[in-house]
Parts: C-alpha cells; sequence; structure tokens
C-alpha cells in the first residue's frame, strides 16, 4: 500500500485507525440494519433478537416521528443528508445487512442503501423475500469479504 493510498485490508485495520481492539477470542459478527424508519418497532424487535444470538447491531438512531421533530426544528434536509452519510458508514464496519422490508416494502433511501452494501460485497439478507411472499431471513448474496 502506498503512502496515499487509504485503502486497507480488515486485518491490517489496526496500524491505520483506533477502531479494532483485540479483545481475544473471536470477534460476534456485526450486523446493521436498514429500512423505512416507519418500521421502528421491527427495528427494535431484530434489534433484540440479533443481540441475544450475540451480534453486535449497529441501527438506526431514531424512528419516523423524529423526523418530523427535525424538521419543525428547521434541521432538515442537512442533517437528513449527514444521518444517510453515518448509515453508510455503519454499513461500511458491518459484515452483514438486514433490509427490514416489512411487507415486502423498499423506499428510496433503503435501495440506495443496498446498492451500496452490495458494491462492498456484504452478505444482505432481507426479512422478507419479495420474491416468495414472506419468507422471512431469506438471503439474497454472500459474500466472504471483511
Amino acid at each position: 500500500m502506498s503512502a496515499d493510498d487509504s485503502s486497507h485490508h480488515a486485518d491490517e485495520c489496526d496500524r491505520h485507525h483506533d477502531l479494532v481492539r483485540d479483545f481475544g477470542g473471536s470477534r460476534p459478527r456485526i450486523v446493521v440494519l436498514c429500512g423505512s424508519t416507519r418500521y421502528f418497532e421491527e427495528f427494535q424487535r431484530q434489534n433484540l433478537r440479533l443481540t441475544l444470538e450475540g451480534a453486535i447491531v449497529l441501527s438506526i438512531g431514531f424512528d419516523d416521528a423524529s423526523d418530523d421533530q427535525l424538521r419543525d426544528a428547521g434541521r432538515l434536509p442537512a442533517d437528513m443528508e449527514m444521518l444517510q452519510q453515518l448509515h453508510l458508514r455503519k454499513i461500511d464496519l458491518a459484515d452483514e445487512v438486514l433490509v427490514l422490508n416489512v411487507d415486502g416494502y423498499l423506499g428510496e433511501s433503503t435501495r440506495r442503501e443496498i446498492e451500496y452494501a452490495r458494491r462492498l460485497g456484504r452478505t444482505i439478507t432481507y426479512l422478507v423475500d419479495a420474491d416468495a411472499g414472506a419468507t422471512p431471513g431469506s438471503t439474497t448474496r454472500q459474500s466472504t469479504q471483511r
């Protein structure tokens, strides 16, 4: 890697930034939840389920009602762009993306996040398999990258 090349492999992270620590033993998988904030209760359910399975879960910072609060405070749309970028950084950190496509719904932001995760080679799992109707936990892309 050249001095001006900012890309590196995950096993080199400790030489490049302060995000990686060796706590001994294997690292739990990191799962980021993506989906519409209108399904905040599903985010909570999946966060609990995955946490109890031993995963580190990265999620949204607040629910859809908070969008209205930000708008009322004059904080949108600039804050929304910052929050969208922050969620992409969560995808950067994750091993896996769980898409909470309740009733098959995928909004524009979620579609962008899925495409970003695909470009990174992340494993993407859907709560509802849109092709099969309602098969929970269908995996659409597997990757050994990370």
